[in-house]
């Protein structure tokens, strides 16, 4: 009797572990593109650091625009140059890695004119990044898992359009997983109404370049109560830690990781929404091995 007691107290033991550890796992999201110094797409998800790859950036839409992504040294789109990507995003999304694409950018030549203008955007990206067809796909036949809006300019108008536009073509078969990128003040000023849908499966918040809501050495408070603010008020499946992964990936707002792990981490954790840490960039990463030395604290 005494020896089935034991067996069933560390069975249940070991389920409290299991439960007290899953919970607020979290993962790490990871943006490339921006240099051609970082390593192939298919080396960045066979290092197993990231659970998501923002490809960055569609840089020129809307208003009229021809689309245009822009991918640094990695490829030339002007030439079709970006299809051999495509065997890329397979390979990454073989290993359980979302890939993902992300428009805008802190350089990037794009504004939503309209209602309608949105849903011509969005049925560009469908039909050339996502489960659509189209005869001139820049990253060739892979199928996308989603898009990031990195909006960090133009206006704040009609990004929710183009949200509720997106979100429209899960119906079609595969999910069309919506991300954001919003910077760490409260509410953002470019996707704080598309947030607002509850659209939105994972919101990366920036908490970088913006000194009133992020991590000082002496100070969590401020990164705490934006966190608060962020996870409490936004309709979102999961918020994510945005932050640079190297001292020179950011002006200001990194945080090392002796400090990530024993304070900002645990202040964090404890809330339902946390999704995991989000970096810039996998070519400051690579410099850095940020990703390696948190990943199990993540």
């Amino acid at each position: 009797m005494a020896f089935k007691l034991n067996i069933s107290v560390s069975f249940i033991c070991l389920m409290v572990l299991v439960l007290a550890t899953g919970s607020y796992g979290g993962g790490i999201s990871i943006y490339w593109g921006q240099n051609g110094n970082e390593g192939t797409l298919a080396e960045t998800c066979a290092t197993g650091n990231y659970e998501y790859v923002n490809i960055a950036f569609l840089a020129t839409f809307g208003n009229g625009q021809t689309p245009m992504i822009n991918l640094a040294g990695h490829c030339d789109p002007y030439s079709n140059g970006c299809t051999g990507l495509s065997s890329d995003i397979k390979s990454c999304q073989a290993r359980g890695v979302k890939v993902i694409l992300s428009i805008g950018g802190g350089a990037g030549s794009y504004s939503l004119s309209s209602s309608d203008d949105a849903r011509q955007v969005a049925m560009y990206l469908w039909s050339n990044f996502l489960g659509g067809t189209s005869s001139s796909r820049p990253l060739g036949p892979a199928v996308l898992d989603g898009i990031d809006f990195d909006i960090e300019g133009g206006t704040g108008e009609h990004w929710d359009d183009l949200a509720k536009y997106l979100s429209g073509y899960s119906k079609k078969g595969k999910k069309v997983y919506l991300t954001a990128a919003p910077q760490c003040p409260f509410p953002d000023a470019w996707v704080g109404n598309a947030l607002k849908t509850g659209l939105f499966d994972y919101v990366w918040v920036q908490f970088y370049n913006n000194p009133p809501c992020q991590y000082s050495s002496a100070d969590i408070a401020n990164l705490e109560d934006a966190w608060k603010q962020w996870t409490s008020d936004i309709p979102a499946t999961k918020i994510f830690l945005g932050l640079p992964a190297a001292p020179d990936a950011a002006g200001s707002g990194f945080i090392p990781v002796n400090d990530l792990t024993s304070k900002v981490l645990p202040a964090i954790k404890n809330s339902s929404k946390y999704g995991g840490v989000m970096l810039w960039s996998k070519y400051y990463d690579d410099q850095s091995g940020y990703s390696s030395s948190i990943k199990s604290h993540v």
